[in-house]
């Protein structure tokens, strides 16, 4: 089982959603959940064969200088 997050949620917590201690651990861990979703969506994190395709079917383009 994969632990809960709670650094990650702090920070949403108090540093993008702007809540007081108070009101942060008054929430239920669906309730943040909730809030994180409507904020960034409902993207999961890539996994690593999900990355691999991306940069298959999107490749960096190499500048002139060598530099992308």
């Amino acid at each position: 089982m994969t632990p809960f997050p709670w650094e990650t949620a702090t920070r949403f917590g108090f540093g993008i959603l702007r809540l007081s201690p108070k009101a942060f651990w008054a929430m239920t861990p669906r309730e943040l959940g909730a809030a994180y979703r409507a904020f960034y969506g409902d993207a999961a994190p890539l996994n690593r064969q999900r990355l691999d395709d991306l940069m298959q079917n999107f490749p960096d383009k190499e500048a002139k200088n060598g530099r992308c």
